[in-house]
């Protein structure tokens, strides 16, 4: 267990913890069901996961001088002005064993920059405005954390769309597991109608 009482191994902790919760969404899917859109605009889980890995090796890679070693495994960034949506879907080629496995190098990967690097360390994102670019180890994993969290909300309603598979991790879900989810749905549709 990580010293939560240091800020940089606090900060590590939660965002591992976030990548693992995103991982886990895609148990058990078989490849269509990990790929299947199930927004409006096409999120999809698998995607959500490629979208995730991308940030992380972004972020944690060329900000701080460092790249992946294997870069023609990730999304280049000439690929988004051909298709803005580059790396919210899986390529044919690619499959979901195979993007979880990249996940997980590129977790290791961010995991050494921030082992190695002081919070205080200096980076550049260089795709972001100018005048705003600078920015420090501790504002990157503020940054990603974030992003990833919001990401792992979004996989955490589309699992429970497909299969009603929810919580927060495999272990612990954190709600209730004997609970009458029909007739809780109902009563807060109930009170909704008052406002009708």
């Amino acid at each position: 267990m990580a010293d939560l009482g240091d800020p940089k191994a606090a900060l590590h902790h939660y965002l591992k913890a976030t990548r693992d919760n995103l991982i886990w969404k895609l148990d058990g899917l078989s490849e269509r069901e990990a790929r299947l859109p199930r927004t409006a605009t096409g999120n999809n889980l698998l995607g959500v996961l490629k979208h995730s890995l991308n940030v992380e090796a972004g972020y944690f890679g060329p900000t701080f001088g460092h790249e992946f070693p294997m870069p023609e495994e990730l999304v280049p960034m000439e690929a988004f002005e051909e298709d803005p949506q580059a790396d919210w879907y899986a390529r044919e080629g690619e499959t979901k064993d195979g993007l979880i496995d990249l996940y997980r190098r590129v977790g290791v990967f961010a995991d050494q920059t921030i082992e190695q690097l002081p919070l205080d360390a200096p980076g550049r994102v260089p795709w972001w405005r100018p005048g705003e670019q600078d920015v420090t180890l501790h504002r990157i994993i503020i940054h990603v954390t974030t992003d990833l969290a919001r990401h792992a909300g979004h996989a955490d309603i589309m699992r429970e769309q497909h299969d009603r598979a929810i919580g927060l991790r495999r272990e612990n879900s954190g709600v209730p597991h004997d609970y009458d989810w029909p007739a809780y749905v109902t009563k807060l549709t109930k009170l909704a109608d008052r406002f009708d």
